[in-house]
């Protein structure tokens, strides 16, 4: 009975309340209803994130050439961060398998190196882009939701004094009833704002986890595509190597067969 007393007692005061009030508090319900639905959302995003990027990164941590991981990349992994990063570090790599850079191998490697960093430098930044799509809204509403309902609760003030005025009497029956109804916008800004800011921390704190996360991979990514690569130039430096020694044996075969 108390809380229904107490329930209907808020309402009260809010249809009792002047025009501007209202309008104060139809605005910060419309910020919190968007601020709760992008709450509900991320949550539900980055669980999802979370346990995509495990999978994969368990999957590229067994696999035993990067060409294994692509397929599943591409299709069991969309929503995953640390896959669409791999896709931009591994569809660069197919370009500069194409390409023909002249020089000699370590410069090879280091300038495939240094492309392949780029781009996943970029992938990151679009990943981490996405996920910190809607937190400028929270952290907006968190700084502005406060200041919102204090213009609610300092305009119902004056209209109750307003009201004092006129009628001549400044009794606690008269005051009370105004300022207790100015003082929901205050409450109201306040509750829209608290579960704002909380969330923008939480948030931020999760996409600031994922970025480092993701820099790990891609420094992983890196150094298979390093080994890989330092592997293929050091058989090709092998094999042209035994190829000069056999130029040699025979170039020495045929001086000898001169004398």
């Amino acid at each position: 009975m108390t809380a229904e007393v107490i329930a209907g007692g808020i309402w009260s005061m809010i249809l009792d309340a002047g025009p501007i009030v209202q309008l104060v508090l139809i605005i910060l319900l419309f910020f919190s209803l968007i601020c709760w639905t992008i709450i509900f959302w991320k949550i539900a995003r980055f669980k999802k994130i979370a346990r995509l990027d495990s999978e994969f990164e368990h999957e590229f941590n067994s696999s035993v050439k990067i060409t294994e991981v692509y397929p599943s990349a591409r299709s069991d992994f969309r929503s995953s961060s640390m896959a669409q990063v791999f896709l931009h570090g591994y569809r660069e790599l197919l370009k500069l398998r194409e390409s023909k850079i002249a020089g000699d191998l370590n410069f090879i490697l280091k300038t495939h190196i240094e492309i392949l960093s780029r781009a996943l430098k970029k992938g990151i930044e679009k990943e981490i882009s996405e996920l910190a799509i809607s937190l400028p809204f929270l952290a907006t509403t968190g700084n502005v939701a406060p200041f919102i309902g204090l213009f609610g609760t300092v305009w119902g003030i004056m209209d109750s004094f307003r009201h004092i005025g006129l009628q001549g009497s400044a009794s606690l029956a008269t005051v009370a009833p105004g300022i207790s109804e100015a003082l929901i916008a205050t409450a109201a800004g306040l509750a829209t704002a608290i579960p704002a800011v909380i969330a923008y921390n939480l948030f931020t704190s999760w996409v600031n986890h994922e970025e480092s996360k993701l820099q790990v991979f891609s420094d992983e990514f890196l150094n298979r595509v390093e080994r890989q690569l330092a592997s293929i130039s050091i058989n090709k430096a092998h094999k042209r190597s035994v190829k000069d020694l056999q130029l040699i044996a025979k170039e020495e075969e045929i001086a000898s067969d001169h004398e």
